[in-house]
C-alpha cells in the first residue's frame, strides 16, 4: 500500500546529515508530545538539538511545518508495522491479533511517539487537524476497510456490516488501546476498567478484545430463533 506523503520541510533539511535530521526530529517529537503544539518552544527545540533557531527556520518555514514533519516522522514507524501486517494473507482477526501485540510493544518502547499521536488527535488548530487526519487516518482507513472487505468476500466477516463503519469502529478501539499503554490519562482509565494489574496481563487483554471483535464481525453461526 502506498500513500502520497506531504512534505512540510524545505529542501535544505535534506542536505544535512541523517544523524542531524534524526536529532532535530527526536527533540521536536518530545517537545510537541509533552508540551503540545501551542506551548512547544522553538528556542528549546533548537537548544536541545544543538542547532541555532536560524538554522531551524532554514529547514522549516513555520512552527506548524516543524510539527507536521515531526508527526510524519512518528507516523512512519507505525505505518511500516501496519503495512507489514496488512500485506500478509492472514484473515482480519489474525491481523487484528498481530496489531494488538504490536501496539502493546510499540507503545511501551515508543511512548513519546504515541503521546505525540494523542496530542495531534486533540489539536485545536483546524487546518493542522485536517492535514493530520488526511495523512494518518487515510492510511488506517484503507488498511482496515480493505481487510474487512476481503473478509466479507471470503465469508469470514458478516456482510450486513458496512466496511467503512466497521473500519472506523475498529480503528477507534485500536487507537484507545495504544493510548492506554503510553498516555497517563488513558493508562489510569484502563486500570479503572480492567484492574490495576492489567499491564501484567497482555495476553488476557488481547484475548478479550479478539473475543469482542469476533462476536461483532463473525457471521452468525446459530440458526434463526436461537
Amino acid at each position: 500500500m502506498s500513500e502520497r506523503k506531504e512534505v512540510y520541510h524545505k529542501a535544505t533539511f535534506e542536505n544535512i546529515s541523517e544523524e542531524k535530521r534524526k536529532t532535530i526530529l527526536d527533540v521536536a517529537v518530545n517537545e510537541f508530545a509533552t508540551k503540545g503544539f501551542e506551548n512547544a518552544n522553538i528556542n528549546t527545540i533548537a537548544k536541545k538539538a544543538q542547532v541555532s533557531v536560524g538554522s531551524l527556520y532554514k529547514y522549516f518555514d513555520t512552527k506548524s511545518d516543524l510539527f507536521l514533519t515531526s508527526v510524519n516522522y512518528g507516523i512512519s514507524s507505525l505505518e511500516e508495522i501496519l503495512n507489514a501486517i496488512n500485506e500478509t494473507d492472514d484473515d482480519v482477526i489474525v491481523k487484528l491479533e498481530k496489531l494488538l501485540h504490536e501496539a502493546i510493544s510499540f507503545s511501551r518502547k515508543n511512548a513519546v511517539m504515541i503521546k505525540l499521536y494523542n496530542e495531534f488527535t486533540t489539536e485545536r488548530n483546524a487546518e493542522l487537524g485536517k492535514k493530520l487526519a488526511d495523512r494518518m487516518e487515510t492510511i488506517t482507513a484503507n488498511a482496515y476497510k480493505t481487510a474487512i472487505i476481503q473478509g466479507q468476500i471470503a465469508g469470514e466477516i458478516r456482510t450486513d456490516i458496512d466496511p467503512g463503519m466497521a473500519a472506523f469502529l475498529l480503528d477507534n478501539l485500536l487507537v484507545t488501546f495504544q493510548f492506554s499503554y503510553a498516555c497517563d490519562y488513558y493508562c489510569e482509565r484502563y486500570k479503572i476498567y480492567a484492574g490495576d494489574d492489567i499491564f501484567q496481563k497482555d495476553e488476557f487483554a488481547v484475548r478479550n478484545i479478539i473475543k469482542f471483535v469476533k462476536a461483532a464481525l463473525k457471521p452468525n453461526i446459530y440458526p434463526k430463533g436461537m
